[in-house]
């Protein structure tokens, strides 16, 4: 299946069904008098989130959506029946956003969130609603509200509780299949990954988390070059940011510092999360080389980088459990202890 994680589509509410003018005409009946139904509602538009979609590919071919119209009233004072509504399905982290891509409408985190985007149009007034005293057979009714409509774009979020960052061949993708059941493509050339993969990290019981791999970014990202920062938003919700350093690089210092420069352009959200920085790739350096890059990377990054390697598994174990420990620190420092009652079925 294709991933699409943005797409604009056009959506328009249902009209309300009109009123109808009517009188009661029955053999000996005299004076029957207004009989007309209200009309009934137009459909609304809802968005909802829904387990088991992880793109938004259903909505690249199809585009626009239109609720039903309310039917219109009848004679007997029979009212019309409500238009249908429409219900967008979509993955679990989709943000509903304006047309200008400024509001954001709506943003569903969890599974069965579900929001009102627009209104159908209510009902017109059947004649038998104007009767009164002094105007016995109005010969009125009044037409149904007119329907609502606008542009929007869906924007997936993948939900994740750490992400990796780094520059194209850094090591993400082998990373990613090295901790977790996932099998993203791998090679030996930059964008092997051009677009986000997802896989369960399991430390052991009650220890996993959702690790996310983004294509890797280059050095102008935010303002367009390579493949842009539009997969960042998928690490926003992370809780910690796993950033990758290729240890065989001629500059690992200064690669940090250019992936760096763009959480810090991308904005708050990326730039105050908790990151641990790794030096990945030891297995292909020696002793000499290793302190070498992970002092001139520990000067650039602040802190004492770790030492992994993806390929051969090196120091990845204690990576993960040192990014769990970010992730829900009230777990891993303050286990809920177990009762001593005695075990039952």
């Amino acid at each position: 299946m294709k991933f699409l994680d943005q797409a604009k589509i056009y959506l328009r509410s249902g009209n309300g069904g009109a009123g109808c003018i009517s009188f009661r005409r029955e053999k000996n009946v005299e004076r029957g008098g207004p009989d007309g139904g209200d009309g009934g509602r137009g459909g609304d538009i809802w968005v909802e989130a829904v387990e088991g979609l992880n793109t938004l590919i259903d909505y690249r071919y199809h585009q626009h959506f239109k609720a039903d119209t309310g039917v219109h009233g009848m004679g007997r004072n029979r009212s019309g029946a409500s238009g249908e509504d429409v219900i967008l399905k979509v993955p679990v982290g989709t943000q509903v956003l304006d047309e200008d891509r400024e509001g954001v409408l709506a943003d569903l985190t969890a599974e069965g969130d579900k929001v009102l985007l627009l209104k159908g149009g209510n009902g017109g007034w059947g004649n038998s609603r104007f009767k009164s005293s002094v105007n016995q057979a109005p010969r009125r009714a009044n037409p149904g509200e007119d329907y609502e409509e606008r542009w929007i774009w869906l924007r997936l979020k993948l939900i994740a509780d750490a992400g990796l960052v780094g520059l194209p061949n850094a090591g993400k993708s082998t990373w990613l299949a090295a901790v977790s059941a996932a099998r993203p493509k791998t090679a030996a050339y930059p964008f092997t990954t051009l677009h986000p993969s997802l896989g369960v990290v399991d430390l052991g019981p009650n220890e996993r988390f959702v690790l996310a791999d983004i294509p890797g970014l280059i050095e102008g990202a935010s303002e367009g070059a390579g493949l842009g920062s539009r997969f960042l938003g998928h690490v926003e919700r992370a809780g910690v940011l796993i950033h990758l350093v290729d240890g065989t690089a001629e500059d690992p210092a200064a690669d940090y510092l250019k992936i760096r420069n763009e959480l810090l352009t991308y904005g708050d959200i990326l730039a105050t999360k908790a990151e641990l920085v790794i030096l990945n790739k030891i297995d292909a350096l020696d002793d000499d080389t290793i302190a070498e890059k992970k002092t001139a990377l520990a000067k650039a990054c602040g802190c004492a980088p770790m030492l992994a390697s993806g390929v051969s598994g090196a120091g990845v174990k204690e990576v993960m459990h040192k990014a769990l420990r970010l992730i829900r620190p009230e777990e891993t420092e303050n286990p809920v202890l177990q009762d001593d009652a005695p075990w039952q079925p």
